[in-house]
């Protein structure tokens, strides 16, 4: 297991964001498409350098394209803008992109987003990325146990799951249980905290978290070989975000003692 942290948490120019990641101690960071082009890679291998580790496709996508549109062409937009940032991913050197989903869970919306997700899955094994759902209050799929279901009923080998660990905070999930239930279609894992009742992406352990959770999720993760990242997910709007990474940082670090690798 390696530690990244989401870009989005400070909101500083580029060059100044990917200073202040290297000043924060972090090797690998998520981004979102567009934050770089693979002809900006230099900026990235800069001493000391950062690795990309994922890159969350469910922004920008184009007006009108949604993979679970009953609209046929709105679901290829939707499609080739996943194949895009797959595309992106790989060239930066990611190895995820996941993916939020929308609203509307009537069945028939679900089937077709079901067969989007396939469709885009084959995509990004061309790419040798892996393609995430991450489970979300709020959304068609606001469980781990919901997203896990839909995940295994596609049954496609490129297809897993991002597991964040805030939203089982809100949706009452024991996060040991789902991260042992997902075993091998686990593929990334967000790190944040919040009152259990809205996703505040708070610093780790200024909400209802607490370090023998954390604990015991690193165990979890370590139990089912989970070899992937673990990023720090906050949000730019609290009171001193760099502080808020900072110590995040570290108690991930003292709570992943012996089972992260690279920090």
């Amino acid at each position: 297991m390696y530690l990244s942290c989401c870009v989005w948490a400070l909101t500083a120019p580029q060059d100044e964001l990917l200073s202040d990641m290297r000043s924060l101690g972090f090797k690998r960071i998520d981004i979102r498409p567009d934050f770089l082009d693979p002809e900006d890679l230099q900026a990235l291998k800069d001493s000391p350098p950062l690795s990309v580790s994922s890159v969350a496709a469910s922004y920008g996508v184009p007006e009108g394209a949604a993979l679970e549109s009953s609209n046929a062409g709105a679901r290829q937009r939707a499609v080739a803008h996943v194949e895009e940032v797959v595309r992106q991913c790989a060239a930066l050197g990611g190895s995820v992109a996941y993916l939020v989903p929308g609203e509307d869970d009537s069945p028939t919306t679900l089937n077709c987003y079901a067969d989007s997700l396939a469709e885009a899955a084959d995509k990004a094994a061309a790419h040798e990325v892996r393609l995430c759902i991450e489970h979300f209050p709020g959304t068609a799929l606001p469980t781990a146990a919901d997203a896990l279901d839909f995940i295994n009923a596609i049954s496609h080998p490129n297809l897993g799951l991002l597991f964040d660990i805030g939203h089982v905070q809100i949706s009452g999930e024991d996060p040991a249980e789902v991260i042992n239930a997902a075993g091998e279609k686990l593929d990334y894992v967000h790190l944040d905290d919040n009152d259990g009742h809205g996703d505040l992406h708070w610093a780790l352990l200024d909400g209802v978290l607490t370090a023998d959770a954390l604990r015991e999720t690193f165990r979890a993760l370590q139990d089912i070989g989970y070899a992937g990242a673990v990023s720090l997910e906050l949000s730019p709007q609290l009171d001193d975000p760099y502080n808020a990474l900072e110590r995040s940082r570290q108690i991930a670090i003292d709570c992943g003692s012996g089972y992260l690798h690279e920090y």
